[in-house]
């Protein structure tokens, strides 16, 4: 990553494309709202959705996970659930948001079904999305905290819904892609007025000199080209039991709650919780 074009040479097209585009409109803000986000699938960010969902019911939250990933949505398929109503039965107005809300027992969270391969959702229109927007600030105020696993990329309906939240969360890998693609996330966010909200996850780090490496190399792109620094707000380990827990539909803290990957989620919910309290208050204040 010696220069922009090496980072942003598979996100060209989109760049290109959003480059002269106005930030979003502003709006309402949720207070408890954190989004996850990844540049590129394939990076753990909805095992991260639901590992954080968990570990903050754990500490005493009130949690709801909101499968945000319109179209390709699997948080109840990694959690073995067979959800009753979705999201396709508010996109078609048969049901508020909130009515579409069930408990997941084993995590002691709730959760908002998304419908896989619904291509209806992932195209929704403008108005649509931001009516689910809103409804979804709405049931925020009977919550600890909200989180959105986001779809990965960073089309129309990722940047809206993350826009709309307190925090959001960058998971990466040291893949070259991986980090090419948050790079372009963070660029197009900075674009929105977004930057200040975003921190960064290192997922799958070998040891955590490595996981600092990649932190940096992500870092010093942002600084010499977008003067920014987004924060690291943690790193998880390389961990078999994480395959493992995901492939039996069960979360790590069940199966696996020794394991390294479950030890470093729950420094960084602690840290996340910290984090969010913060932003909270500046949010209030201002």
């Amino acid at each position: 990553m010696q220069n922009e074009k090496t980072m942003t040479d598979s996100n060209t097209t989109t760049i290109s494309n959003n480059r002269n585009k106005p930030a979003m409109p502003s709006f309402r803000r949720g207070k408890n709202i954190v989004a996850i986000a990844s540049g590129k699938g394939g990076v753990g960010k909805t095992w991260f959705s639901v590992t954080l969902a968990h570990c903050m019911s754990k500490m005493g939250r009130k949690v709801l996970l909101f499968d945000g990933d319109l179209g390709l949505a699997n948080v109840d398929v990694q959690l073995g659930l067979m959800a009753k109503r979705d999201l396709n039965d508010v996109i078609r107005g048969r049901l508020s948001l909130s009515k579409v809300i069930q408990h997941y027992e084993d995590g002691g969270f709730d959760i908002i079904a998304g419908r896989s391969g619904q291509a209806s959702l992932s195209a929704l229109p403008s108005q649509r999305l931001s009516l689910l927007r809103d409804q979804l600030l709405e049931v925020a105020d009977d919550y600890d905290v909200v989180l959105i696993d986001l779809g990965a990329g960073v089309d129309r309906t990722v940047r809206m819904l993350s826009a709309s939240a307190t925090k959001t969360l960058l998971i990466t890998t040291d893949e070259p892609t991986s980090l090419t693609d948050a790079y372009a996330f963070i660029k197009l966010g900075n674009a929105a007025g977004m930057s200040k909200n975003i921190s960064v996850i290192v997922n799958q780090v070998s040891n955590t000199d490595e996981g600092q490496k990649t932190y940096k190399t992500l870092l010093r792109a942002c600084e010499n080209f977008l003067r920014l620094k987004p924060p690291l707000s943690g790193m998880i380990r390389q961990d078999k039991k994480v395959k493992d827990s995901i492939r039996h539909q069960s979360p790590i803290l069940t199966k696996h709650p020794n394991s390294d990957a479950a030890e470093d989620m729950e420094k960084i919910t602690r840290r996340v919780l910290k984090e969010l309290s913060v932003a909270a208050q500046m949010i209030a204040s201002g």
